[in-house]
């Protein structure tokens, strides 16, 4: 008998426990890194075991908050201490990775080829690395394939990742379902024929010879033994992307959406969660940064900012009186701002609460992260976002 699905999350908090591989999606520089490392710190902290930060997105700001000088594709752990120093005494252990398309692609040339002298060749094939670094979408696959991986060593109780901006995330998605049509696709078979047969037809020598003339008399050879090569690995790559995309829809796999509630990562943010919808993925969460604090909302706040408005002289006088603070008609020319300034700051966090209403219709779980008084720079600072969105 299957086992039954996870509980529906009533929190971040519960999501992250109940789930094996949590993937952070959103468009670029609405925090979606810095959200996933929080995630993850809080995870460690919190629930216990084993927790990696995987991030396939090329920016390295990870390593700096993480306290690590770099890492790559061999996870290294966060060290205990940094927690420590924090005020924190971690349930678990933090761990964090960065792929490595071309040592990924390595690893697994090594685990397809055929045998030795396969491996060796496609290794040793001087369009490799130039291929492998271009075609296909071969980081968004790669990135499919290292999560695959990971999640099957069961080295850890929870992965979470982070994605390139949102677009480049739906290429993340299709990446193991274009490997595969790549592999059997007629673009491939005409690619190798010419290799696999001593005969070109007379139709075909017109072309190669002027491409020869152009790219140079290997070009073609080289190109079509290498994807001779790569044919032998047909098998296993079709397996293991049909793998992956399973993985992607297993009910312990969740995603979580990160936007700011500006127009531009709204959109990304809609158009995401309909495409999650659209592919029967499950949508865990929507993270929303860089929200309003609360107490623009709040009624009583409300009234002082409209007498600080409307009555800046009166005010002005009463505390002129007793606080010196200087001319009354220039303390009240300050307060006048500051009241307005602060209604004009409802009328935008009103709108935003509108917004966020209408994204939490998408989703199960909604949380907010308000404005930051600093830059996060550290685990300290991480930990801090993972307790506000926690």
């Amino acid at each position: 008998m299957a086992a039954p699905p996870p509980p529906a999350p009533s929190g971040l908090h519960q999501l992250l426990a109940t789930r094996e591989i949590v993937i952070t999606c959103g468009s670029g520089g609405v925090g979606k890194t810095t959200t996933a490392a929080a995630m993850a710190a809080m995870a460690a902290a919190q629930l216990g075991g084993k927790v990696l930060v995987l991030t396939v997105d090329p920016a390295r700001r990870l390593a700096t908050a993480l306290g690590l000088e770099r890492f790559g594709n061999v996870e290294t752990r966060v060290p205990p201490e940094l927690f420590t120093a924090a005020g924190v005494q971690p349930q678990g252990e933090l761990w964090a990775a960065m792929l490595d398309t071309k040592e990924s692609w390595d690893e697994l040339v090594r685990a397809h080829a055929p045998d030795a002298e396969t491996r060796e060749a496609i290794l040793a094939n001087p369009l490799y690395r130039n291929i492998t670094g271009k075609f296909v979408q071969s980081h968004d696959y790669i990135a499919m394939e290292r999560l695959y991986e990971i999640h099957r060593s069961g080295r850890y109780d929870l992965i979470v990742v982070d994605t390139p901006p949102t677009r480049n995330a739906i290429d993340f998605l299709e990446a193991p379902e274009r490997m595969a049509e790549f592999f059997s696709s007629r673009l491939l078979r005409w690619l190798i024929t010419p290799a696999r047969s001593r005969l070109v037809s007379a139709a075909s020598k017109p072309f190669y010879t002027i491409a020869d003339r152009i790219l140079g008399s290997q070009f073609l050879a080289d190109i079509a033994e290498f994807f001779v090569l790569f044919q032998t690995m047909y098998d296993g790559f079709v397996e293991r992307a049909d793998a992956v995309t399973r993985t992607l829809s297993d009910r312990r796999t969740s995603f979580v959406v990160v936007s700011t509630l500006e127009e531009g990562p709204v959109r990304e943010a809609q158009f995401f969660m309909t495409e999650l919808r659209r592919r029967e993925l499950s949508l865990g969460a929507l993270v929303l940064n860089k929200v309003l604090p609360d107490w623009f909302g709040d009624d009583v706040a409300c009234e002082v900012a409209t007498r600080l408005t409307n009555e800046p002289d009166d005010v002005a006088a009463a505390l002129g009186a007793d606080a010196q603070l200087g001319e009354p008609e220039q303390v009240a020319r300050v307060l006048h701002e500051i009241g307005q300034s602060f209604l004009d700051y409802r009328i935008v966090a009103t709108r935003e609460r509108e917004q966020a209403a209408e994204l939490g219709r998408r989703a199960g779980v909604v949380v907010s992260a308000p404005y930051l008084d600093r830059d996060v720079a550290d685990l300290e600072g991480l930990l801090a976002l993972g307790r506000r969105i926690w």
